[in-house]
């Protein structure tokens, strides 16, 4: 049998309490990774890039209380929506901060959104009660207008009113948490094949292929072999959040396994299976299934193809023969090519490097949000891991950048791509990556007119001058804005119709030749185009065009 099923529902009498899964969500800079802190003892929050989290951290903790729970962080900021949703998708409460100087923002909506969806239950922490502009009120009654009736307004969410920075009602947060932990009489079977969910993976360069996971049924112990997704293991280590080994895992405990062949996604199920034959079998199989789905993926657009075309064809058909066999068409341009080369204007190759998978998944997703006709961006190759040799041939090739994300590059993969012109853009932050390329991409945009009105002036009368055996027409003008240039171009507005653009022959001031006229002066202007004739009440627009370097229009969502 090649297909892995869940095992069947554990008897009543084979389960046993389980800590709770609590995920820390909300919007970014509300202060959920000081709680998780304040909440542990500890310090994350100084080892963040700008103070972003900026993968999925899953930690047990030991409250003060005596409690174990295990504490999901997820991201806040905007580019990792699809790591928020995994986090709420394997917990059993989700502790909703919601900073009282800001109230309900943009990912706070999508986090309530995501716990709602995944049947979570909510606990409210309404952090920075101590900050200037705070007030709970306004966030409570914010709260309600987005769906969450809490207890003080006759609902059965409950609110705690903390600060995180200070420590305050910490206590009575803890409290909540364990009261609704007990409601919900939260069991597990600590027996039979393990099922747990990877919630982040990365490669570590000591270590390899690392997968934190989250066990959800049975004792994860060293030697198991287990699959997730397209790639299995079997386990040589276990360790916990702290970095110290673990001999067993039993549910709900976060854990990072070691002896991954390949590098599983994070958000894949994991399934133990009895032996490596077994997995490398399910693996197997589980790629050809998605050789065969992109196959039919493909027929399917080629056959939509062909239906387009055979539409077009019978259209055609049918028109030839109303008009009679002897009919032809002609062909009254020239034919196009068979192949033609639509990425011929610019374009930003990249090739990005990540520390863990989930991180990486999130920028491909900001990535994923540019769509732009005048300039391409293509993402040529992407991965875990350190940049390699052949990352910086790749680049060299397409003559694109490499972008890290909170990853190592080698003194001699630093060397080669110095001497093969690839630049290697290392970045910790997405804000910063996300700007970076939004630059790049400005640069070799390419420049657009602006126009520059640099005055205008009303026609007061044409006069017509001699000019060898011709007369022509003259404006006499009065510049009633700015300034008039000789140089420059003109627009000539005969009510609400533009009749004429242009460039002047002649600019005369009394009987002298000027190169400009300022404002409230009269002057006699000449045409180019010596057939425009004028009328009083013309308004003449001058102006000069200037190449304007242009800026990417790219709204990546924050």
């Amino acid at each position: 049998m090649i297909v892995l099923y869940f095992q069947p529902p554990p008897l009543e009498s084979e389960l046993i309490r389980r800590p709770p899964v609590v995920t820390i969500m909300g919007h970014v800079d509300h202060g959920k990774t000081t709680l998780l802190d304040a909440l542990r003892h500890s310090a994350i929050v100084d080892t963040e890039f700008g103070g972003i989290t900026q993968h999925i951290g899953a930690f047990s903790v030991k409250l003060d209380s005596g409690e174990e729970v295990t504490f999901l962080d997820t991201p806040g900021h905007a580019a990792f929506r699809e790591m928020r949703a995994r986090g709420a998708s394997v917990t059993d409460v989700v502790v909703l901060v919601v900073a009282a100087d800001d109230g309900v923002m943009e990912q706070t909506k999508e986090s309530i959104q995501h716990a709602v969806e995944a049947n979570v239950t909510i606990v409210v922490a309404i952090n920075k009660i101590d900050a200037p502009g705070a007030d709970v009120v306004r966030t409570r009654e914010m709260l309600l207008q987005n769906g969450l009736q809490l207890e003080e307004d006759g609902g059965e969410i409950q609110a705690v009113a903390i600060s995180a920075l200070k420590g305050q009602n910490l206590n009575l947060l803890v409290e909540a948490i364990a009261t609704q932990a007990e409601l919900l009489n939260l069991r597990a079977d600590p027996r039979g094949l393990v099922e747990a969910v990877v919630v982040e993976s990365r490669i570590d360069p000591g270590r390899g292929k690392v997968a934190t996971c989250v066990i959800q049924r049975g004792t994860l112990r060293k030697g198991a072999v287990l699959v997730a997704g397209t790639a299995w293991c079997k386990v040589r280590n276990m360790f916990d959040d702290a970095g110290q080994p673990v001999k067993a895992a039993p549910p709900a405990t976060p854990i990072q396994v070691i002896g991954w062949r390949e590098l599983p996604s994070a958000g894949d199920t994991v399934l133990e299976v009895e032996s490596e034959r077994r997995a490398s079998e399910v693996v197997e199989w589980r790629m050809r299934e998605k050789v065969k789905e992109k196959q039919q993926e493909g027929q399917a657009a080629i056959q939509e193809k062909l239906n387009e075309h055979l539409k077009v064809y019978k259209t055609q058909l049918e028109e030839k023969r109303r008009l009679g066999i002897r009919y032809r068409r002609r062909q009254r341009e020239p034919r196009q090519k068979e192949n033609r080369d639509d990425d011929s204007g610019p374009q930003v190759s990249l090739v990005l490097k990540g520390d863990v998978d989930g991180t990486l998944e999130a920028i491909l997703n900001v990535l994923d949000t540019y769509h732009s006709q005048e300039c391409q961006l293509e993402v040529i190759s992407y991965g875990v891991g350190t940049v390699t040799p052949s990352d910086v041939t790749l680049a060299a090739a397409f003559n694109g950048f490499i972008y890290t994300f909170n990853t190592e590059v080698p003194a001699d993969v630093r060397k080669m791509a110095a001497e093969q012109g690839v630049t290697i853009k290392e970045n910790n932050v997405i804000y910063h990556l996300v700007e970076d390329l939004k630059n790049e991409i400005s640069k070799i945009l390419p420049c657009k007119d602006v126009e520059e009105i640099l005055g205008e002036a009303n026609v007061i009368e044409e006069f017509l001058i001699t000019e060898g055996k011709k007369k022509v027409p003259v404006a006499g003008c009065r510049c009633v804005k700015g300034v008039l240039k000789k140089d420059a171009l003109y627009r000539v507005i005969r009510g609400q119709d533009v009749i004429h653009e242009g460039m002047l022959t002649s600019m005369r001031h009394v009987k002298s030749e000027v190169a400009s006229i300022g404002k409230s002066k009269e002057c006699g202007l000449k045409f180019a185009d010596e057939s425009l004739h004028f009328a009083p009440g013309d308004t003449l627009i001058c102006y000069k065009v200037n190449q304007v370097q242009q800026v990417t229009d790219w709204d990546p969502g924050f």
